[in-house]
């Protein structure tokens, strides 16, 4: 997936205080063969526990995946994700924070 694309995602991580699954849509931007997604603070809880636990599920289009979040912490790669996500928008400027989901890393189940 060389070009970018945005669309909704159902992001579930796993809770850091209580270790129950926490569920929210957001918009995702797909870019390099990565989702990323991305807030204005790191105070959300979505954004908070995909940092703490890298165990996360996409649920796009009724398919459930697997995935391995990181934190973004490259400032070129963050802005990049900010003017894919809001393009030509005054928010496209602004400092976020991000996550990347990585599917290829994630672990898949045992084959018999």
């Amino acid at each position: 997936m060389g070009d970018a694309t945005t669309f909704r995602v159902v992001l579930t991580t796993v809770g850091r205080k209580t270790g129950k699954e926490h569920t929210v849509p957001l918009r995702a931007v797909v870019y390099g063969g990565k989702f990323y997604f991305s807030r204005h603070k790191p105070d959300g809880d979505w954004y908070l526990n995909a940092v703490t636990n890298s165990t996360v599920r996409m649920t796009i289009g009724g398919q459930n995946i697997a995935g391995v979040a990181r934190e973004v912490i490259e400032a070129d790669l963050l802005q990049k994700i900010s003017e894919l996500k809001y393009p030509g928008e005054a928010r496209a400027k602004e400092r976020r924070v991000a996550i990347e989901v990585s599917v290829d890393d994630a672990p898949r189940p045992r084959q018999p």
